[in-house]
């Protein structure tokens, strides 16, 4: 289990190269754009457009600010807010973007389709609570707000942007405390 703090994560320029990207997790460590398992990010989108077409990978993309995005997903348009649930889609196939009022940023969950599945979840935090985590490489990202958590007899504190990743999720709970929006990224193989 490790923190990854804000001021760390690394800006990279789209594959598209019509903006940039910040990249809170990859494995594996130090891997390309291109030859990923999988793949952490935000990015803020600041103009219509279509978004990069990466061969063989699925893609959650959830909108973290900002007032909203439609995203025409193979000719079917969605409407996504920081109200709506996470999207899954295919990342090999065309998908255009239209923003609804303004810049948004959102966060993007990539893995690799012939090995590796994934879900992401919002989850807001208001006092206590318990999250029970799956068998499998979880990120927990703190996007709004600050909490302090203990696992296993471990603890530590996120603020605003800072995440915890945890390699080795085996069925146990993250037990959290504070006020913040979150999300929370399940990687498992199959």
């Amino acid at each position: 289990m490790r923190i990854l703090r804000a001021g760390d994560h690394k800006r990279m320029p789209w594959k598209n190269g019509k903006g940039e990207t910040v990249e809170i997790a990859v494995f594996p460590p130090d891997a390309s754009i291109n030859d990923f398992d999988w793949r952490i990010s935000m990015a803020t989108v600041a103009e219509d457009g279509p978004f990069s077409i990466f061969p063989g990978i699925d893609r959650t993309l959830a909108i973290l600010d900002g007032n909203g995005m439609v995203l025409d997903v193979a000719g079917s348009p969605v409407l996504l807010t920081t109200a709506s649930d996470p999207l899954a889609f295919p990342a090999d196939i065309p998908v255009a973007a239209r923003l609804e009022d303004g810049a948004i940023t959102d966060l993007n969950v990539m893995t690799r389709r012939d090995g590796l599945a994934h879900t992401l979840i919002r989850i807001d935090v208001d006092g206590s609570k318990t999250v029970r985590l799956s068998p499998s490489t979880c990120l927990f990202l703190c996007h709004r707000g600050a909490l302090s958590f203990r696992r296993d007899g471990e603890t530590g504190a996120l603020a605003a942007g800072d995440a915890l990743l945890i390699d080795d999720a085996t069925a146990t709970a993250l037990k959290i405390d504070g006020e913040a929006r979150c999300y929370l990224a399940s990687i498992t193989t199959g």
